[in-house]
């Protein structure tokens, strides 16, 4: 399975920014994926994660959605009202599961990761 993560880039405060992550190798509704970021000097956070129902952080959710495309193999994460601190390399990651349960937010469930792509917020 690999996963291929696009659309981060530099954007103003207050911005939004529209994240996508394809799946190919395995079969997509096989798989819950999850987003993940991980800020200069800090640890990787859960963000988002999305199986048939989706699961999000607190603080991020209202201004962040995931969601699925299941006929395109992608996920995407809508960011919206981005702030300086949602600055970080964000990671798309998929883990085997059943459609209908609960995805994770723990990284150590998760086996497959994509490269990374970085959102850089401005202030």
């Amino acid at each position: 399975v690999q996963l291929q993560a696009s659309g981060g880039g530099l954007v103003q405060a207050g911005d939004s920014l529209r994240l996508s992550c394809r799946v190919s190798g395995g079969s997509f509704t096989s798989y819950h994926v999850a987003w993940f970021r991980q800020a200069p000097g800090k640890e990787r956070e859960f963000v988002a994660a999305i199986a048939w129902s989706a699961r999000y952080v607190e603080p991020m959710k209202g201004r962040f959605t995931i969601s699925r495309d299941n006929a395109k193999n992608t996920v995407y994460l809508q960011m919206n009202s981005l702030k300086s601190e949602d600055t970080a390399v964000y990671y798309c990651a998929a883990a085997a599961g059943h459609y209908y349960n609960i995805p994770s937010n723990k990284q150590t469930e998760y086996d497959f990761w994509g490269q990374g792509t970085q959102v850089t917020v401005s202030s």
